[in-house]
């Protein structure tokens, strides 16, 4: 349940989401989650290194650890099923719209 406890904190699953494209920076990981605080981003990378699933590198990005590529491969079935119940309910909402008389 570690692994729970850690993707749910706020950001922490967006941050993986980011770097599994490769490496980013401090500044442009910033930028791709929205620009969150300094001290909020800093704070969940901190977590996710200490959990070994981002490093920051010798040039000063982060990335992925090899954990970290095994831990986003694993979210994949969670992003698909996230998205196919977006859809239903959105499905469900326009049809709901439609039986509704104005």
């Amino acid at each position: 349940m570690a692994a729970l406890d850690l993707f749910g904190r706020r950001w922490s699953l967006r941050i993986v989401w980011e770097l599994q494209g490769g490496p980013l920076g401090f500044r442009a990981l910033q930028q791709r989650c929205d620009n969150m605080s300094s001290s909020v981003l800093r704070q969940r990378l901190t977590e996710l290194a200490e959990a070994r699933l981002v490093e920051q590198r010798p040039d000063t990005a982060y990335a992925l650890t090899s954990l970290g590529d095994d831990a986003y491969r694993a979210l994949r079935p969670l992003v698909r099923w996230s998205d196919d119940w977006a859809a239903a309910l959105a499905d469900h909402e326009m049809i709901t719209d439609r039986a509704t008389p104005p």
